[in-house]
């Protein structure tokens, strides 16, 4: 296995952009971007190779491999005093847990809805 396969290459369509975006994140800033998505995953590919190779010129420690990334699905999330109060009493209204509440709200902001045509 190569170094370069610990860590997570993404590539995704940009609607912003009008092309596709391929990015490491936690290795490299930036990302490749280009019209078709198999060149930019190779260009990607070997960008993420030659960041190893500066990192390694530099004698600097490659940051932790984002690859194999456990999740246990359990994070703390730090807000005011104001909007805890608010997704409190939200919560309350709609019946739900704040831990659902809040899971809903990420869940429709992260995967909203498709848009009907």
């Amino acid at each position: 296995m190569k170094q370069s396969d610990q860590y997570l290459k993404i590539v995704e369509w940009s609607d912003e952009d009008s092309c596709y975006v391929g990015t490491c994140p936690g290795l490299m800033y930036g990302g490749i971007h280009g019209k078709d998505e198999v060149k930019v995953y190779r260009e990607l590919c070997q960008a993420v190779e030659e960041v190893i190779k500066l990192y390694k010129e530099d004698k600097k420690p490659l940051p932790p491999p984002t690859s194999k990334e456990g999740y246990s699905g359990k994070f703390v999330l730090r807000v005011s005093p104001d909007l805890h109060k608010t997704l409190a009493l939200r919560a309350l209204q709609t019946e739900e847990s704040l831990n659902n509440y809040c899971q809903n709200i990420l869940k429709a902001a992260v995967f909203p809805p498709a848009k009907k045509r």
